[in-house]
């Protein structure tokens, strides 16, 4: 049952006792001089967490700094590996020295990581970090780029020795979701998010009444889930690998006792902002429902034709594709989520307990990491906390609990959260780690209490359907910008060339078609790396920067760079036909005369 039906059954009076009884809870149980607070200090003496957790749970500290901690996953010996990442998310900061991929572990059983130590891709090396992160027969298996690949680790180190193999490459990158994280279950089918490039598959992104691309050409390499063989090395990214269509984000992947994949999605931004003559102003901060989706081969989840409104229950159809906050239509026949929470909250990881350590109750669903958003904005924002989901089958059955909060500490936005939860991982004892992408802050989280936790003591989610609220702050964006030009609707086109061939070039340059990923030297907004130049400026090194300059550039590769280390085969080492390479050449035109472009 999703998780606003019971709330509905409620009456409002009720509801809103909870969610103000809640609040302070919450409040309280940071101040000093309540009793509650000073008897969870005398109960976990080494608890400097500054979350408020369930009755008989306790946080510690368990690693800070270690950079933009995104997804995590533990060994069976304990050893904690963490993937982080960097980039424009978070305003293109310095990480610290060494490898992405962190290893975390306590040799003292003091409750805190004593070892630090740090491999894979560097700044040096062209990487940028990644999200994605997961364990199979041993070895380490992280996202990086553009590709997926796999670490041995050999039994007297907690880091590797060699270098990676390489299991899948040519994700595609760029856009609003450049993220691929996966999960890989028993048999060693790995399943990785390719999420959207854009909010809403509008023409024109994030663009007010810009209508939807129709056909969303976009789902044929984003929007889902794709399939890969956890045991095969060298596989390259292709649209026939697709698993599920219609999920805009698929962050937290959790795998259940039967071996079932779920699936959360973040649902659409700016109903509001973009579609004013539909939506009223609270309505950009209630809806579209955050999800669970039960994963099904050739599943078809909606975005971006459909949204979930847990007021009627239904995927409803979106206005960029004739919808009016109403109308079904198409989506009648889309899967509806196995569970439903507020809007944008952002739920970035999922991780089903499957020890023992914590109360039984816990075993039977998913915790998951709301990361916190920005789209409710003017109103009060939602989420920067852990929920617990129980599941039944393969639905959601009963209410959420609001299992861990304070991350954010006295305010929850974007700029001013102090931590924001990101990634989940349970250890081999039942602890519960949680990792936090703004300071790179570990927590763990461990359960000292009887054999069962006090239901009072618990702080219901929530209802999905739930007001906005007063207005708090000003208007936020999105963190990755409004980019209406994120597709190619917007960017200039060479004289001799088309709108569609500038399309089919973003794809080349991107690796979805002609297995060159251009992403790989010159990054995924094209703005240059250690291994290659910035290709949206003005200063060209081996042409005059015309559309018929950068063609012949393309073809006859670059064999001795003047100013970076690594050549440029030709056609980037792709067989590129002719017409692929005046597309190719056309976008790398296009992008470097946009009127967003950096002039040099």
């Amino acid at each position: 049952m999703p998780l606003s039906n019971a709330f509905k059954a409620l009456p409002s009076a009720l509801i809103l006792l909870t969610a103000v009884y809640g609040s302070t809870r919450l409040v309280s149980a940071g101040n000093q001089s309540n009793p509650a607070a000073e008897g969870k200090t005398q109960a976990c003496p080494n608890d400097d967490s500054g979350l408020t957790l369930p009755a008989g749970f306790c946080a510690t500290v368990f690693a800070d700094g270690i950079g933009h901690a995104r997804h995590m996953v533990a060994s069976p010996t304990g050893i904690l590996y963490v993937n982080t990442w960097s980039g424009r998310y978070y305003g293109n900061d310095t990480p610290p020295a060494g490898g992405f991929l962190v290893a975390l572990q306590d040799k003292s059983g003091a409750g805190k990581a004593d070892v630090t130590e740090r491999f894979g891709e560097t700044i040096q090396s062209g990487g940028a970090g990644g999200t994605g992160i997961g364990m199979y027969k041993g070895s380490i298996y992280a996202e990086i780029n553009d590709r997926i690949v796999r670490y041995s680790l050999p039994s007297s180190s907690i880091v590797p020795s060699a270098s990676a193999d390489t299991i899948v490459s040519g994700l595609p990158l760029g856009g609003d979701h450049p993220m691929h994280p996966f999960i890989i279950n028993a048999e060693g089918s790995m399943f990785v998010d390719v999420a959207s490039a854009t909010n809403s598959c509008q023409l024109r992104n994030r663009t007010l009444k810009s209508p939807g691309a129709n056909p969303c050409t976009e789902l044929e390499t984003r929007g889902g889930i794709w399939r890969y063989d956890a045991n095969k090395t060298n596989q390259t990214f292709s649209p026939s690998d697709r698993y599920a269509t219609g999920i805009r984000n698929g962050e937290g992947f959790a795998i259940d006792s039967s071996g079932r994949v779920f699936v959360t999605q973040h649902g659409r931004d700016q109903l509001h902002a973009n579609w004013p003559d539909f939506y009223q102003p609270d309505q950009e901060a209630t809806l579209p429902a955050e999800e669970v989706v039960l994963l099904k081969a050739k599943g078809d989840y909606g975005w971006p034709e459909c949204y979930y409104d847990p007021f009627v229950q239904k995927l409803v159809l979106a206005p960029e594709y004739s919808g009016d906050g109403k109308r079904i239509g198409v989506c009648a026949s889309k899967i509806a989520p196995a569970a439903v929470f507020p809007a944008h909250w952002a739920p970035n990881a999922m991780v089903r307990y499957d020890q023992k350590q914590f109360p039984a109750r816990y075993r039977d669903g998913v915790f998951i990491a709301f990361h916190g958003s920005w789209n409710r904005a003017p109103y009060a924002q939602g989420g920067y906390n852990v929920v617990f989901q129980p599941l039944t089958g393969d639905r959601g059955s009963g209410n959420c609990e609001i299992f861990a909060d304070g991350f954010a500490g006295p305010v929850k936005s974007p700029a001013k959260a102090e931590h924001r939860p990101s990634g989940l991982a349970v250890g081999p004892d039942g602890s519960l780690y949680v990792s936090d992408d703004i300071r790179g802050r570990i927590y763990r989280i461990t359960y000292h209490g009887g054999p069962e936790t006090n239901a009072v003591n618990i702080t219901a989610c929530p209802s999905a359907t739930a007001p906005a609220g007063n207005p708090v702050e000003e208007a936020a964006k999105p963190p990755e910008g409004t980019h209406p030009d994120a597709g190619v609707a917007a960017l200039p086109v060479p004289e001799g060339a088309t709108r569609e061939m500038v399309a089919l070039g973003q794809r080349i340059y991107r690796g979805q078609v002609g297995g060159a990923a251009c992403t790989g030297c010159h990054g995924e907004s094209a703005e240059g790396t250690p291994l290659g130049p910035d290709l949206t400026g003005k200063k060209w090194l081996w042409s005059d920067g015309s559309y018929a300059g950068i063609k012949k550039t393309i073809t006859a590769g670059v064999s001795q760079p003047k100013q970076y280390r690594s050549p440029m085969p030709p056609m980037g080492g792709a067989e590129l036909t002719p017409e692929q390479v005046s597309a190719l050449a056309a976008y790398v035109w296009a992008i470097s005369h946009s009127a967003s472009a950096n002039r040099n």
